[in-house]
């Protein structure tokens, strides 16, 4: 037998066993229900990823709502596209650092919640994200326990998506998937400004 083939032979059997594993963790996935991911934690690609999953949605005939929190920008390149297949609101007045005006933030947050709480209770949506939203629970611009409570009784098959940073607990503990994306290098830091396709 040559190295090559004993290579290949070894590579087949350990491979057997992992499809072995994998297809029985598989097997076992067999509740079908909405879920809720968090895409939280300092790293650059929460929002992009979220807005993966929309086009994805979209792809398969899903109805879509978006409601984004905090950000006030309506020229992105995921509104242009995707804002043509789905619901889409932009409901921020910008970044909290550019408003510093608790009240009119808060107001503004009560809002988009509203927004998405309409959306949260209308079974027709098969998949509603809420980007940023993370800033308004950790900054208070929201009530903790109607955020909450609104969450978790969205009807059975409707999915949710949730980013920003900092995300309190609760949100962790209901969430079904959660992903913290680290920050480990990003162009802004080394003085490279936004640029447009990548950040928005």
């Amino acid at each position: 037998m040559t190295q090559d083939l004993a290579k290949n032979e070894r590579h087949a059997a350990r491979m057997a066993r992992k499809k072995a594993i994998i297809d029985a963790h598989i097997a076992e996935a067999n509740i079908d229900t909405g879920i809720m991911i968090l895409l939280t934690g300092n790293g650059k690609g929460k929002s992009s990823s979220a807005f993966g999953m929309v086009a994805r949605s979209i792809g398969h005939g899903l109805k879509v709502g978006v409601v984004q929190f905090i950000k006030n920008r309506t020229d992105t390149g995921e509104e242009a596209l995707l804002g043509k297949h789905c619901e889409w609101h932009v409901m921020g007045d910008g970044f909290t650092w550019e408003t510093q005006n608790f009240e009119a933030d808060k107001a503004r947050s009560a809002e988009a919640w509203a927004m998405a709480a309409k959306m949260l209770n209308d079974p027709s949506y098969d998949v509603v994200v809420l980007d940023e939203l993370t800033y308004c629970l950790s900054y208070g611009y929201l009530d903790k326990e109607i955020v909450l409570r609104d969450l978790e009784s969205r009807p059975e098959m409707q999915h949710v998506v949730v980013t920003g940073r900092a995300a309190i607990t609760e949100l962790h503990e209901i969430a079904d998937t959660v992903t913290v994306l680290a920050d480990e290098k990003h162009a802004y830091k080394s003085g490279i400004k936004a640029q447009k396709g990548l950040e928005w």
